[in-house]
């Protein structure tokens, strides 16, 4: 039994512990937050008696094994790499890190401590991506993929009222490009790897964080773009274009169909298992790693990516953080 702890009581660990509760090889078993009274309403509604202010003295009790962090993308790596220190396997939220930096450092520091760390990105381990990978094959020779997420956050028109809530406020490392933009450049990074080049561009809001942005990735033999915003809706799918036919992909974040059309006019479509809330799969492969003890993992390098695009892209369009500076161990 892996003895879980989280950091973060929002309703992103809700639906973590919504998949949690349906597996038996892992329980929640420690709460951490700030605040003491929000954490003690937490874990109540999960039974856990655990509950702490201060994520060291969590990082220190040896009956915790791992750890899920689902902290604002700033606090990502301090609170990962304490937890890594203190020997706790690690589940953080997407995006990782603020940049590949930060992310070289926790990946080697998990590597000399024989802990699995892992991003917590839902699309990537779904059942949906992986008949999209197994099934890419029938649309022949890939040229061209756009992915695209694009949802009007509540938290905009409390933006637009001069309350600037976490998620559009750039000195936490956040913004569209980190927030939404991430599970594209991730499906992005999954599915082809890294670009040999990309062209970047950016939508700033008034207090300088990112609405919205496009990216262009060419790989020489196939092109990629990538759309995504916070501060408009598409009803447009993800596609990805192969001299044989197209395949459709809806959506980015959660898959819930896929579609072949074949350039003779057949259509199918692919069977896989489909849920609203795909994190329990995420959980999964964070088991199994643990289990297999797989430190340096394949999901790993998706991540390293995913960090080298973010990274090019806010130098490309002046997206600087608080966090971009030398850290030390």
């Amino acid at each position: 039994m892996i003895r879980l702890a989280t950091i973060g009581t929002n309703f992103i660990t809700d639906w973590l512990m919504e998949g949690i509760l349906e597996l038996d090889e892992i329980q929640l078993t420690a709460v951490y937050s700030r605040n003491l009274e929000k954490g003690k309403q937490f874990a109540a509604k999960y039974n856990v008696e655990k509950v702490y202010d201060n994520y060291e003295e969590m990082a220190k009790d040896p009956e915790i094994d791992a750890v899920y962090v689902a902290s604002p993308t700033y606090m990502h790596y301090a609170h990962s790499i304490t937890m890594i220190n203190y020997g706790k396997h690690v589940l953080c939220e997407k995006p990782v890190c603020s940049n590949r930096e930060e992310l070289d450092i926790l990946i080697k520091a998990a590597k000399e401590q024989g802990v699995v760390f892992m991003e917590a990105m839902k699309n990537v381990h779904s059942p949906g991506f992986y008949a999209m990978m197994d099934n890419l094959h029938k649309i022949g020779t890939v040229r061209r993929a756009t992915i695209q997420y694009c949802q009007y956050s509540s938290r905009y028109d409390k933006f637009k009222k001069g309350i600037i809530e976490n998620a559009f406020n750039p000195k936490l490392s956040n913004g569209a490009l980190m927030d939404i933009g991430s599970y594209c450049i991730h499906f992005l990074a999954s599915l082809f790897g890294k670009p040999e080049k990309i062209l970047a561009d950016s939508l700033f809001l008034e207090n300088g964080v990112d609405g919205a942005g496009s990216v262009i990735a060419s790989y020489g033999d196939k092109q990629a773009e990538i759309i995504y915003s916070k501060i408009t809706d598409s009803k447009l799918p993800t596609q990805i274009q192969g001299e044989n036919g197209c395949m459709i992909i809806e959506q980015c974040p959660i898959i819930k169909k896929i579609t072949i059309y074949y350039r003779n006019g057949e259509t199918e479509e692919l069977q896989f298992d489909k849920r609203d809330n795909t994190m329990i799969y995420e959980t999964k492969d964070f088991i199994r790693l643990i289990k297999e003890h797989k430190v340096d993992h394949q999901f790993l390098r998706s991540s390293e990516i995913e960090m080298d695009i973010t990274d090019e892209v806010r130098r490309q369009t002046g997206i600087v953080f608080p966090a971009d500076k030398i850290r030390e161990q």
